[in-house]
């Protein structure tokens, strides 16, 4: 089981993320557009680099849903890799068994 802090952390960056999202699309787009002037720019970078880091969706880290692991987790299941196992012996996955040739 991860530390309840770390868990409480990834779902502070979560609310972060989606509160930011717009405002820093609409920078990254006025930064990427080649018709933008070099002042208009760089006011852009300025603003973005204001922004909190916490708010960047590249920051976030999937963790398991169950035990809140960050290493090995799944995507399709949303539970890691020790979890899944445990899940699919006991038969809680459906369509999901142990491979076997």
């Amino acid at each position: 089981m991860a530390k309840l802090s770390m868990i409480a952390r990834e779902t502070k960056r979560a609310k972060l993320v989606a509160k930011y999202a717009a405002k820093r699309a609409e920078l990254k787009k006025i930064i990427s557009n080649p018709d933008t002037d070099f002042s208009a720019r760089m006011d852009a970078v300025d603003a973005l680099n204001k922004l909190p880091r916490d708010g960047a969706a590249v920051r976030q880290q999937n963790r398991c849903r169950l035990t809140g692991r960050p290493h090995g987790v799944y995507r399709k299941f949303g539970v890691s890799r020790n979890v899944l196992r445990r899940l699919a012996m006991n038969g809680d996955v459906p369509g999901l068994r142990k491979a076997s040739w």
